[in-house]
């Protein structure tokens, strides 16, 4: 019973865009309906490009990686299976040291390259020894999504989350009063080191809790659902 790790923001197979997430596989993913959708581990990130929040997209890769590292100590059969992770095809600048964090974070010992030798030799190149790297050329006939293709395949996962692959759920709506909840987006707007709070570094902005008034501008936005029990 291997662990899939999904760290795809944007076009991920666990969750809606926009999350991160790990489950343990049971079988084969079907063909129409993808995995299994039993319990699987998600966290909200909020955005559907890594690159909008580096530093709470690492910080979430590293509380994942920590949980998941529980569940395979807590289970053998987990833990002989391993992990299988999927990262973002960000693989320059900023996204390729994503991508080290992420190795570094769950402690992998394989890593797959598909077609894209500069990524291939940058890893042999910083990467420890003990992290074979293994560069697989992409199959003959596959071609690179379009941006409107990637947008589309969002679009759709969105609808199979609430309908279901094959339009088999009944989803309704109801009414909740804004007094009756309290909502909050992470990360706030940079501010000049002149105006920083006395200890405060630019970096906490990016990670700050920031309430959100109810307004026209959360339409068409998803929001979660947080277990937390207070704001602090």
């Amino acid at each position: 019973r291997p662990i899939y790790v999904d760290l795809d923001v944007g076009q991920g197979q666990l969750s809606i865009p926009g999350t991160i997430g790990a489950m343990a596989i049971e079988r084969p993913a079907d063909v129409e309906e993808g995995f299994s959708q039993v319990c699987p581990l998600i966290y909200h990130y909020g955005y559907k490009e890594p690159g909008s929040n580096v530093m709470l997209y690492n910080l979430l890769v590293t509380k994942l990686a920590q949980t998941v590292a529980e569940r395979m100590e807590a289970n053998r059969q987990n833990a002989v299976s391993g992990v299988i992770i999927n990262t973002c095809g960000w693989v320059k600048g900023q996204g390729y040291q994503m991508i080290i964090h992420a190795a570094k974070a769950f402690e992998v010992d394989l890593i797959i390259v598909l077609d894209q030798e500069r990524l291939y030799n940058e890893l042999v190149r910083d990467l420890p020894e003990t992290v074979k790297v293994v560069f697989q050329p992409k199959s003959g006939g596959v071609v690179e999504r379009s941006r409107q293709a990637r947008v589309e395949s969002r679009d759709q996962k969105i609808r199979e989350y609430f309908y279901g692959s094959a339009a088999q759920f009944y989803p309704h709506s109801f009414e909740v009063r804004f007094s009756d909840v309290k909502i909050f987006k992470i990360g706030a707007p940079a501010l000049p080191d002149s105006l920083m709070p006395l200890g405060m570094k630019a970096e906490d902005q990016l990670t700050k809790l920031v309430t959100v008034q109810p307004s026209q501008q959360l339409l068409h936005h998803l929001i979660s659902i947080s277990m937390a029990e207070s704001g602090e």
